[in-house]
């Protein structure tokens, strides 16, 4: 039986994310899932009985490795572990996330706006993002150490203004570089789901 591409996107986004990338498969195998930053989460379960390959995006890929440890992973834009800490020197710094967290009480539109825009997105934030969502979201960012966890693959952007190249090297062993940044179902859905195909076969 053919797997399923369960599709989990990151921080500050939502499901649609990868209509790009689904738009390439045949609509019954993918299906994608909400963690609920603006608006209600929407996780709908895979149909029984079919195996499932997880692609998580940024956070999203974090998420998976910790929530689904079991479910075969493929890390897009990817980490196993975001902040940095004494003994994963090449994460972000904390003090970077602990800023946010106290702006997103008060600006929540501007906090998600300004950080899809250091990623390089020029597509709008759905509106009235939940802050509730979105600060646990960052809390797990914090916290969340999942560095044991070893994908099937990992596609990482050399150009990544959020995740560094010496980053992805500690997290992954098996990278697959594309030239772009961190939004790589958005700038190269075609190449992504080249990347993913294979592993339907």
């Amino acid at each position: 039986m053919t797997p399923l591409l369960l599709f989990v996107h990151g921080w500050g986004f939502d499901a649609r994310l990868w209509d790009g990338v689904r738009a390439c498969f045949p609509p019954d195998d993918t299906l994608a899932w909400d963690l609920g930053f603006f608006g209600a989460p929407a996780r709908p379960a895979p149909p029984p009985g079919r195996p499932v390959i997880a692609v998580g995006h940024s956070f999203g890929a974090l998420w998976l490795a910790h929530g689904h440890p079991g479910v075969p992973l493929v890390a897009l834009n990817g980490f196993t572990c975001f902040a940095r800490r004494p003994d994963f020197a090449t994460g972000v710094a904390p003090r970077v996330l602990a800023r946010m967290r106290a702006r997103l009480r008060v600006a929540p539109e501007a906090v998600v706006a300004e950080f899809r825009a250091a990623c390089g997105c020029t597509v709008p934030a759905p509106i009235s993002p939940d802050a509730d969502a979105l600060d646990a979201g960052l809390a797990a960012l914090e916290d969340w150490d999942e560095r044991g966890t070893r994908p099937l693959l990992a596609l990482c952007g050399a150009s990544d203004a959020l995740i560094s190249p010496a980053m992805s090297e500690t997290c992954f062993p098996n990278i697959v570089w594309h030239p772009g940044g961190h939004l790589l179902p958005l700038e190269a859905p075609d190449w992504c789901a080249a990347q993913l195909a294979p592993l339907l076969a």
